[in-house]
């Protein structure tokens, strides 16, 4: 694989760049216990460098953002297919969707936090697969909706997990790659539209015709193609390739020894080696027990404090959601990511989702709206959408730029390109300005997926992403709702939605944390 240039990456080996890099945190506040000991695995993955193991890495994490985009998609490119066959109202089918989604968000990024990331890593995309075949086989909407909704649920999964599996393992100066792994995002849209190509377009019943499911298996066998490729990448996953615990969240539960294990495996299977001793860490922990023998103790004495132990005495654990929120810094990044997420999980699926059905009926008024020249466009925007993610990769390591700026001016132009969409005339006009918008939007993704793990700590950072992710989802729901009581052959959707965007561009602006070139704690 070949490596991609980013500036300000190389980070000596001597030992004052590992104080560099312990310095370089997203805290400016006194460190904590934590925070000592995080700094500690962030210079020993740092010595460990970037190798085999992160690289392989890339690939089985860059299966979860394909599938986060694939399965949006897949339900977007069948939808004209199933209506016609089982003659329902669209946006129900979208709903089912969103629903799962929203559920599979909260389960599998919450739960990382509690019982770690590999349990959800390994069992994602076997969820998706096998639902997503035997929906193909669906006798009516009904069926086919509720078999949406489960898959759903694994889809919803891959992003909160993926991005933080990822983040824990890759040393500060390949922070950026975090970004380029948005790529995967772009290839699920491209793999999903090149496979519905030849299917959907040669094995769909036509308008004129009376629609059957003789007539009409094309949405069939593309369901068994998609979800047979989730079993695929499930297999190579879990039999394939070794994912280790991540040992940020190992230390964060207290295991330290396990944690200093994970370390060495990962420096052995990259053929090198890693100077960490427990003694590193024991020596932390005992300052932490000294801490606490003298009566540090947080939020003990205070409303807050005493409303959390009686929820722990009921097996409620809020420890990561009130760390969210402990400072008002985090407060402040916490909220505004979360509301930049929401806000975005309205546009995104209000516009993209129902990319296909618009196309179609704006293809139909300018004389050229068949399904083959329907399906051709939708892979044109998603082939131009694949570089957005090495662009993406390379400017939030620039100076004056970073993750805010990037983030912030792919997200204006993708509402600005949105808006002006509304000013084709002709189809390929209209192609043209989705293009502009599908490369922004995929560098805007690209930045979005990268800021919000970074911007929390790993004991927390399951929980921050899962309260993101359900936001975006529970916004996302609103679409279809929204689209039952709206004409979407109008421009109306893409309206609301490119005025979201630009509210979103310039609240990214906002962020407090600028996390270019600081290693995660």
């Amino acid at each position: 694989m070949v490596e991609l240039p980013t500036p300000n990456t190389d980070v000596p080996d001597d030992k004052e760049s590992m104080k560099v890099l312990q310095s370089t945190t997203l805290e400016d506040e006194e460190s904590s216990v934590y925070d000592r000991k995080a700094a500690i695995l962030n210079n020993a993955l740092q010595e460990v460098g970037m190798g085999r193991y992160q690289w392989g890495l890339f690939v089985v994490t860059g299966f979860g953002y394909l599938a986060d985009n694939l399965w949006p998609v897949v339900t977007s490119l069948i939808l004209p297919a199933v209506v016609a066959e089982f003659n329902f109202n669209p946006p129900f089918l979208k709903l089912g969707q969103n629903i799962g989604l929203l559920v599979g968000a909260a389960f599998w990024g919450v739960g990382a936090d509690f019982w770690g990331r590999k349990i959800s890593f390994n069992i994602t995309l076997l969820l998706i697969g096998v639902f997503a075949i035997a929906g193909g086989g669906s006798p009516d909407y009904v069926t086919l909706s509720a078999l949406t909704a489960v898959w759903s649920i694994g889809v919803g999964g891959n992003l909160p997990v993926d991005s933080a599996i990822f983040l824990e393992f890759v040393p500060m100066s390949h922070q950026y790659l975090l970004t380029v792994l948005s790529i995967w995002w772009a290839f699920g849209q491209l793999i999903g539209s090149l496979i519905a190509w030849p299917l959907i377009g040669n094995f769909s019943c036509s308008p004129s015709s009376v629609c059957t499911r003789q007539s009409n298996s094309g949405w069939r066998y593309f369901l068994f193609a998609t979800g047979s490729l989730m079993v695929i990448f499930w297999g190579i996953r879990f039999f394939v390739f070794t994912l280790y615990e991540s040992p940020k969240y190992l230390m964060g539960k207290g295991r330290d020894d396990d944690a200093l294990d994970v370390i060495h495996k990962v420096a052995a299977y990259n053929g090198t080696t890693s100077s960490l001793v427990i003694d590193k860490l024991r020596e932390v922990r005992e300052g932490e027990k000294r801490s606490e023998a003298a009566g540090v103790s947080m939020g003990v004495g205070d409303a807050v404090g005493t409303v959390q132990m009686h929820l722990q005495n009921l097996g409620v654990d809020t420890s990561h959601v009130k760390s969210l929120f402990a400072t008002r810094t985090r407060v402040y990044s916490t909220s505004l990511l979360i509301i930049l997420w929401a806000l975005i999980g309205l546009a995104f699926p209000l516009y993209n989702a129902f990319v296909t059905y618009y196309l179609a009926t704006r293809g139909a008024e300018f004389g050229d709206g068949s399904t083959y020249i329907t399906y051709r466009n939708q892979v044109i925007l998603s082939a131009i959408s694949v570089p957005g993610a090495l662009l993406a990769g390379y400017t939030v390591d620039l100076p004056l730029i970073g993750r805010r700026g990037t983030l912030s001016i792919s997200t204006l132009l993708t509402g600005t390109f949105i808006l002006l969409s509304t000013t084709a005339r002709n189809s390929s006009a209209l192609l043209g300005w989705n293009c502009a918008y599908g490369f922004t939007s995929n560098v805007m993704y690209g930045v979005l997926y990268a800021v919000t793990p970074e911007s929390f700590l790993t004991k927390d950072r399951g929980t921050g992403l899962a309260l993101c992710a359900c936001a975006n989802r529970i916004f996302g729901v609103m679409s279809p709702i929204i689209a039952l009581y709206a004409d979407l052959t109008t421009s109306v959707p893409i309206f609301i939605a490119g005025a979201i965007f630009l509210v979103s561009g310039v609240l990214a602006l906002l962020l407090p944390y600028e996390t270019r070139g600081k290693a995660t704690l």
